[in-house]
C-alpha cells in the first residue's frame, strides 16, 4: 500500500496498465496519468526553487475547478508542500482572515477572481509580499519545461492540504490533511472504481469531498476524474454523457438541484452505475434512481476524518448507518454519558428525545484528526483523551442505527423542552413541491426559541397558509412542539460555497430582514405576515426585554 500520494501518483504514471489511461479530463482537453505526473512535476520543481530551505511552504490556490489546481495538488504532493484552498464565496475582511491565518508563502490566483482581492493589501491584510501573488496564467509562464517527480520518499506526516470547514456553523477553520492521510483514504475508499471509470466531480476542490470522495478514489484505482469548472445542475446530464461518467459525488443539497432540471429522454442510458454523497433526501435519492438508474449511496463524515458511518445494506431509510470499521461511535449527553438509545410512539415520534439525542462522538477517533491549522482551541473543541467529538447531534434506535439530529448549534429550547431540527425537517420535507427545506431557532417573542422553517418549492408548487396547516394536521408524528412560528417561503435557499444551507445567514435574516413572504402561526393555522403583525411582533419583543435578540 503506498504511503503517500506522490507514491500512488509516480506508480500511476508508470505501470503498463495505468500510465496511457486518461487521468484528467476537463472541457475539451485530456491528460494520461503519465502527463498528469509530468505536469505535476513543473509544479513541483518551481515550488522546490521557491521554498529553498524553510520548514515549511504553503501555496494558496483561489481558483475554479480547473486542471492547474490538480497539477498544483500533485506537485505539492512530489515536492512536499501544502496546498491550501482558498473559498472564493468569501469576501473582503472575512477573505483576508481566511488568508492571513494560514501563513501563505505564494498564492494563485484565477483571472475570474483577481477582483476579491482589489481591496486587499498583499502584505497588511493577506500577510504576503506583492511579488508572491500570481495570476494563473504568469504562474504558468513561471514553470520550467520539464521537472523532477523525485522518489516519492517523503514522510507520510508531511502536510499536504489544508481544506476550510464550510462555515455553516461559525468561521471557517482549517483542518490539515498530511500526504499519508490522504493515500490511506484512497486506500480504504476506492469505491470499487477500477482504471475504466469515470468519476465526475462539479463540487469545490477547495472542499474535502471533491477530494477524499472523488480524486482520492482515482488515485487508488487509475479511474479518470472529469472535472467541471462549478457545479451546475443543468450541465450535470449533458457533462455524464460527453465524459461517459459512471460515478458522480455531491454534497448538501445539489442532488435536489438536478432533479428539479426537467426530466430529459436519456437520463437512464448513461453510464453512470451509482452516485456517492451526503445529506439529500431519501425522497431525492429514490427519484434519481427512477431518473437515471443509478442509486446514490450516502455515508456519515466530516473533512476532519474522525468519525465514518455507512449506510449499508438493510439500513432504515434516512438513518445514518452504521459505524465504519474501527469507528467507536456513541452518543453521550453533555455530562460524557452514554445516552439511551431512542423509544418510540406509536406514531412513530421519538418518545424520550431529551434523553436520547445527544452529540455524535467516537470514542476512538481522535488519532484520526490532525487538527486546525494554528487553532488549538478549536481542535480541543473536537478532541478529549482518545475520542473525538463532531459537533453534531444524532441519536441511536434499538437496533444500534444512528440518526442525523442536526448541529449542536441546532438545539431549540421551546417551552422548556429540547428539540433538534433535523426531525423535523425530513417531516416537512413530505410537503408536496419542497424542495429544500431548513429547520432553526429564531428568538420567541416572550422566552426561549421560536421554531422556524425555510421552504424553497418546485416551480409550480405553492404554499398557503390553509394548505401548510392541512399538511401539518395530517401529519401522524408531528411533534407537539414542532409546529413552526415563522415559515419563510424563497426562491432561492441561501448555500454555502459546498451547498449546504446556509443557516447563520437565514437566522441573521430572520423575519425581518427579507423580501420573501412570511407565514406567521395563528392558533394551529397560518397567515400572510402583515405591517400590523410586525408591529406587535416588535413591540412584544420590546415587552419582554428580548428586542436585542433580534440584532443578532
Amino acid at each position: 500500500m503506498a504511503a503517500t500520494v506522490a507514491e500512488l501518483l509516480l506508480g500511476l504514471a508508470s505501470s503498463p496498465e495505468t500510465a496511457e489511461r486518461d487521468a484528467l479530463m476537463f472541457e475539451d482537453r485530456r491528460w494520461t496519468w503519465r502527463e498528469f505526473l509530468a505536469e505535476s512535476a513543473r509544479r513541483a520543481d518551481r515550488f522546490r526553487e521557491l521554498r529553498g530551505e524553510a520548514d515549511r511552504f504553503h501555496v494558496g490556490v483561489l481558483m475554479e475547478n480547473t486542471p492547474e489546481y490538480l497539477f498544483c495538488i500533485g506537485g505539492a504532493a512530489l515536492a512536499g508542500v501544502a496546498v491550501v484552498g482558498i473559498n472564493p464565496t468569501r469576501r473582503g475582511q472575512e477573505l483576508a482572515g481566511d488568508i492571513s491565518r494560514v501563513d501563505l508563502d505564494l498564492l494563485i490566483v484565477d483571472d475570474r477572481y483577481a477582483d476579491l482581492l482589489d481591496d486587499l493589501d498583499p502584505a497588511t491584510d493577506l500577510g504576503l509580499d506583492t511579488e508572491c501573488v500570481f495570476g494563473t496564467d504568469a504562474w504558468i509562464d513561471t514553470l520550467p519545461a520539464q521537472g523532477d517527480p523525485g522518489t516519492g520518499d517523503l514522510d507520510p506526516g508531511t502536510l499536504l492540504l489544508l481544506t476550510f470547514t464550510s462555515g455553516s456553523t461559525g468561521a471557517p477553520k482549517a483542518v490539515k490533511c498530511s500526504t499519508g492521510r490522504l493515500a490511506l483514504i484512497a486506500s480504504y475508499n476506492t469505491m470499487g472504481l477500477t482504471a475504466d471509470d469515470v468519476a465526475y466531480n462539479a463540487m469545490p476542490l477547495f472542499h474535502g469531498n471533491a477530494l477524499m470522495a472523488a480524486w482520492a478514489s482515482c488515485l487508488a484505482s487509475g479511474a479518470a476524474y472529469a472535472m467541471r469548472r462549478s457545479f451546475s445542475a443543468s450541465g450535470f446530464l449533458p457533462d455524464v454523457q460527453r465524459f461517459g461518467a459512471t460515478f458522480f459525488n455531491y454534497v448538501g443539497r445539489s442532488l435536489a438541484y438536478v432533479l428539479a432540471q426537467p426530466e430529459q429522454p436519456g437520463e437512464g442510458e448513461t453510464r453512470l452505475r451509482f452516485g456517492f454523497g451526503t445529506e439529500a433526501s431519501a425522497h431525492d435519492r429514490a427519484e434519481f434512481l427512477r431518473r437515471f438508474k443509478a442509486p446514490v449511496f450516502e455515508s456519515y463524515g466530516q473533512s476532519e476524518g474522525g468519525c465514518y458511518l455507512i449506510v449499508g445494506e438493510g439500513a432504515p431509510e434516512g438513518s445514518l448507518g452504521l459505524p465504519q470499521v474501527g469507528h467507536d461511535v456513541v452518543i453521550l449527553d453533555e455530562s460524557g454519558h452514554e445516552c439511551p438509545p431512542a423509544e418510540y410512539d406509536a406514531e412513530g415520534r421519538v418518545a424520550n428525545a431529551e434523553a436520547a439525542i445527544g452529540e455524535i462522538v467516537n470514542r476512538a477517533g481522535a488519532a484520526r484528526f490532525e487538527g486546525y491549522y494554528k487553532n488549538p482551541e478549536a481542535t480541543a473543541e473536537r478532541v478529549r483523551g482518545a475520542a473525538y467529538h463532531t459537533g453534531d447531534l444524532g441519536y441511536r434506535d434499538a437496533e444500534g442505527y444512528f440518526w442525523f439530529a442536526g448541529r449542536t448549534a441546532d438545539w431549540m429550547r421551546v417551552d422548556s423542552e429540547n428539540l433538534a431540527t433535523a426531525p423535523i425537517e425530513r417531516l416537512l420535507a413530505r410537503y408536496p413541491g419542497a424542495r429544500v427545506v431548513a429547520v432553526y431557532a429564531l428568538p420567541d417573542p416572550v422566552t426561549g426559541d421560536a421554531v422556524t422553517a425555510t421552504l424553497e418549492l418546485d416551480e409550480g408548487a405553492e404554499l398557503t397558509g390553509e394548505s401548510f396547516a392541512e399538511f401539518l394536521d395530517a401529519q401522524p408524528d408531528l411533534g407537539t412542539k414542532w409546529r413552526p412560528l415563522f415559515v419563510r417561503v424563497t426562491d432561492e435557499m441561501p448555500v454555502t460555497a459546498t451547498r449546504k444551507v446556509d443557516k447563520p445567514r437565514l437566522r441573521r435574516e430572520g423575519w425581518q430582514r427579507t423580501d420573501d413572504r412570511i407565514l406567521l402561526r395563528d392558533g394551529t393555522g397560518y397567515r400572510e405576515l402583515t405591517d400590523a403583525d410586525r408591529g406587535r411582533l416588535l413591540a412584544t419583543y420590546a415587552e419582554h426585554g428580548r428586542d436585542a435578540l433580534l440584532d443578532r
